[in-house]
């Protein structure tokens, strides 16, 4: 676990949290009743010696949970970038998501890697017990807010939402299922790492029931390597109420 202030913390607390997943990283996710749903936002980097866990966490989950409603999300920040390494997939965007987390849930450091569940709690990512445990707890409860998306081919994504609150926001993300990278300086010099759920393009927008907007895809979009969700988010307090994945449309 690395902070951003001034990229300092003590090795008790690099110890512990490595000790804690170490002891509970072989859990596996329980089934649970009820028709919930589960967004995990991964913060990391390739720049951080102590993401590389996380980022194997996220792949182990999307296999358990398949067929389950569990979105994940990576979001690489940009401010590892001028510690040695410039992670490819970083986006300042990311970071500023990051930041708006640690305001919406009164967290006293910025620090990776980090998992936000519903955007209502927040873990090291890669304390796999705690996660898994959270997940099996959103999954029993049951939804009061449907969201449906259907993206096209020219970017243009339709949308239909029912039950949400006032204050809720659209949040679209554009993500690149897995990629693999070689990194040649920082902490992580000479590690082969693996990513899956890398999001490529995030955008944020007033909601209404129904309606559309329009998202750039990336050149040779298709489901095989990557898909688009959407996310019905609390711009008061960050709450996720529902998530879904876009179907395609090819005409």
């Amino acid at each position: 676990m690395k902070t951003i202030r001034f990229f300092v913390l003590t090795s008790f607390l690099i110890i512990s949290a490595f000790s804690l997943s170490a002891c509970m990283g072989q859990d596996t996710l329980k089934s649970a009743g009820g028709n919930g749903f589960a967004v995990l936002e991964l913060f990391t980097s390739e720049g951080c010696s102590s993401c590389p866990p996380a980022d194997e966490l996220m792949a182990k989950i999307q296999q358990e949970t398949a067929g389950k409603e569990v979105y994940l999300l990576a979001y690489h920040v940009d401010y590892w970038d001028r510690m040695g390494w410039k992670d490819a997939f970083s986006n300042a965007d990311y970071s500023r998501r990051q930041s708006q987390y640690a305001s919406w849930l009164n967290t006293a450091q910025i620090y990776t890697p980090q998992i936000v569940i519903n955007g209502r709690s927040e873990f090291v990512g890669s304390d796999g017990s705690a996660i898994r445990h959270t997940i099996a707890e959103q999954l029993a409860i049951n939804k009061e807010v449907a969201l449906a998306l259907k993206v096209h081919q020219d970017g243009v994504v339709e949308y239909q939402v029912t039950g949400a609150q006032k204050g809720s926001d659209l949040v679209i993300a554009v993500v690149r299922k897995e990629a693999q990278s070689k990194v040649a300086r920082g902490e992580n010099a000479g590690r082969s790492l693996s990513h899956v759920q890398i999001v490529s393009a995030l955008q944020v927008e007033p909601i209404k029931t129904k309606g559309s907007t329009k998202v750039k895809l990336p050149k040779g979009f298709d489901t095989a390597n990557w898909e688009v969700l959407g996310l019905i988010q609390n711009h008061n307090n960050g709450s996720i109420s529902a998530a879904a994945k876009a179907d395609l449309n090819n005409k």
